[in-house]
């Protein structure tokens, strides 16, 4: 009698294996075997990270294998089963793959295809198409779009982490806890005694040291020595944790008037001011999405201000970005002075820390949580309602998705939803941060999320003219091999257009992200249909650069670059200035944050800054959806590209007192987890 092989991998994370009884069936195309009991309670098979081979015989030969069949029946308590893979040796000797990786819960089967990726219209028996059909319809009942707050994109319907399916949950949820995450930051860097002391004030700048933890020869101890520094300032603009505000100033806006007298100190090349924007000289970040946005009110004994700063910058002799001005709020007037390096030093010193903050608070809430984690979000929600298992796209994104839905709904469980952490130190906490992704929802657009395209939008793209802009260059390159990555599967997959055309899931996909995700809102330029190869290398590479390279872009700079507090206050607790002249040092230290919420501020900013347990980075794939040989060696062609940037980024890092990594792809999680 014909007999089959069959090799189960058991996942290795805690808890994986498990002492319920399995059961395995085998359909093929000419029928279908008994049900097998593979294991059963003490046993011993199944166990964490194991292997296990069992031999399945038959009466007759089943033809080719279809689907495998498992089924989980429960012995005594929950035992959750993370299964790995199925392997079959036929009775002919070949060798078929069925990926799984995922948990199997409670009395429930698993169907599984082969490894086999295949799209809609390479299902020929009813069978399979059935079996496809049905997978979508049960994600789609699993996997439901809900309105977190009006005018945000759509979120998973889940109140907590634990609500989730087990498959996109954490495998250990005390690992993301966000209250005893910041609580252990805080008790690591010894700043802990600290946390309750709001309304607690600070003497001095250097009173800050008694919290900032030194690492020598770090970016954050530079911080600390020369963030007072004009240069400094400029710098962060281009490779700090925001790097994506700045654009070439066109024209001097109306709000801001500025005169030739006011800042021809500032210019080197004897030019006017007119000229000067004229060579492409000058640049402008303008905060005006902070206007109107109501100021954290959730404690009655400390008063908290926003403002709504415009930004002057200047490129020197020296190539150097540097502030030329500043006006702190957006209507002009006597009350609202246009602040210069020529005023009084604590004049100009607290207009740069306004700014900084309103920088912070961008950078927090628009630049992180809304155009990387919700927008990630969106992709993943979509993908798995709309791709099954065996799509090639699936196949593609699902590394790039892990966890992502899991941190979110954890966000919205202890984070910024009312009364969270968020509330704890942030000016913008108490609704603010929920104002200020409504208002943004109109700026997130394709193609700003198109990265070689925004750079240029902003005119930022000229390496001759901004030669230290880090960002942009490491940002093109990881963008470039995303892209011939994608194209190198797309290939694989869709031999023409037509076949992207007639390609119903993926085009359910994207309609489900513009739908749902940009809210079927035309102006945000997201495509409702997918038509060329060409379109879709695009559309794929926006969705992996978001989930991996942007997230990372601007995350884990934040201890470098936020940690010293008087860098990136995350509130100020007077108004700012309505005249020149009168600024002291007292006034800016009981303007920067108290004790207490400096302290929830630097453990947020620690955990934030840390890579998951297990990290897994940019191209490491050891999950196999794919089993093809063509697609294993376009992702080895990914590697090699993406180890050359490495080797390129570490090379023009060598000696640099603020080395350039958060795009280096050994630095660039596969996706939003943290």
């Amino acid at each position: 009698m014909p007999s089959y092989t069959v090799t189960v991998a058991t996942g290795s994370q805690w808890f994986a294996g498990t002492d319920d009884y399995v059961y395995l069936s085998l359909e093929g195309t000419e029928g279908c075997s008994e049900r097998h009991l593979l294991d059963k309670p003490f046993y011993n098979d199944f166990e964490r990270g194991a292997v296990d081979s069992y031999d399945v015989t038959v009466e007759e030969d089943l033809g080719e294998i279809q689907l495998i069949k498992i089924e989980k029946r429960k012995y005594w308590y929950q035992d959750d089963w993370y299964l790995k893979y199925i392997t079959v040796k036929t009775p002919m000797g070949d060798y078929l793959e069925f990926p799984c990786y995922r948990w199997i819960t409670d009395e429930k089967e698993i169907v599984l295809r082969d490894g086999r990726a295949k799209l809609p219209r390479d299902d020929k028996t009813q069978i399979l198409k059935q079996h496809r059909r049905k997978e979508l319809e049960t994600r789609q009942k699993t996997y439901r779009w809900k309105e977190w707050h009006p005018g945000f994109p759509l979120s998973i319907d889940a109140h907590s982490h634990s609500d989730l399916p087990r498959d996109i949950q954490f495998d250990n949820e005390k690992g993301i806890d966000f209250i005893l995450n910041y609580s252990k930051a805080m008790e690591n860097l010894y700043i802990n005694r600290f946390m309750h002391m709001f309304q607690s004030s600070w003497s001095d700048f250097a009173d800050f040291e008694r919290i900032f933890v030194r690492i020598s020869n770090t970016i954050s101890e530079y911080v600390m020595q020369h963030w007072k520094e004009d240069f400094m300032f400029g710098y962060q603009f281009l490779n700090g944790c925001n790097p994506v505000l700045i654009r070439r100033c066109t024209e001097i806006p109306k709000k801001m008037p500025v005169t030739m007298d006011m800042v021809e100190c500032s210019l080197e090349r004897n030019l006017t001011l007119e000229e000067e924007v004229k060579k492409g000289n000058i640049f402008i970040v303008d905060y005006e999405l902070l206007d109107g946005v109501d100021a954290n009110k959730t404690d009655p004994c400390t008063i908290q201000y926003l403002a709504a700063p415009i930004c002057l910058l200047y490129k020197n002799l020296e190539n150097k970005i540097v502030p030329i001005a500043i006006q702190l709020g957006q209507k002009p007037g006597p009350d609202n002075p246009i602040f210069l390096p020529s005023d009084d030093t604590y004049d100009w010193l607290l207009a740069k820390i306004w700014v900084r903050s309103s920088d912070f608070h961008i950078h927090q809430t628009v630049t992180h949580l809304l155009r990387t984690h919700l927008v990630s979000e969106v992709f993943s929600i979509a993908m798995f309602r709309q791709l099954p298992a065996v799509h090639p796209l699936f196949k593609l994104l699902v590394p790039h998705m892990r966890f992502t839905i899991a941190i979110n709904t954890k966000a919205r469980e202890q984070l910024i939803c009312e009364c969270g952490l968020f509330d704890k130190a942030n000016a913008t906490g108490g609704g603010g941060h929920v104002q200020m992704v409504q208002k943004a929802m109109k700026d997130l657009t394709y193609s700003s999320l198109c990265f070689p395209e925004e750079i240029k939008a902003k005119g930022m793209d000229s390496e001759e003219d901004i030669p230290y802009y880090y960002y942009r260059d490491d940002g093109i390159k990881v963008w470039e091999a995303i892209k011939s990555f994608a194209e190198d599967v797309i290939h694989i997959y869709y031999e023409t257009d037509e076949v992207v055309c007639e390609d119903v899931e993926l085009q359910a996909f994207v309609k489900d992200i513009y739908v749902y995700g940009m809210r079927g809102v035309k102006a945000s330029g997201f495509p409702k249909m997918i038509r060329t190869r060409e379109k879709l290398a695009e559309y794929l590479t926006v969705i992996i650069f978001t989930t991996s390279a942007q997230h990372a872009a601007v995350n884990f700079g934040q201890y470098d670059w936020c940690s010293w507090i008087p860098n990136a206050p995350p509130t100020m607790r007077c108004p700012p200035p309505t005249k020149k002249g009168t600024v002291t040092i007292e006034q800016i230290v009981e303007t920067l944050p108290d004790r207490g919420r400096s302290c929830w501020h630097l453990g947020a900013v620690w955990a934030l800054s840390q890579f998951q347990d297990n990290e897994l980075f940019l191209g490491v794939y050891p999950d196999e959806h794919f089993v093809e040989k063509p697609v294993k060696e376009a992702m080895a062609k990914f590697r090699k590209n993406l180890d050359e940037i490495v080797s390129a980024i570490t090379e023009r890092n060598k000696n640099k007192k603020l080395p350039y990594y958060y795009l280096s792809p050994d630095r660039i999680p596969n996706s939003v987890a943290v």
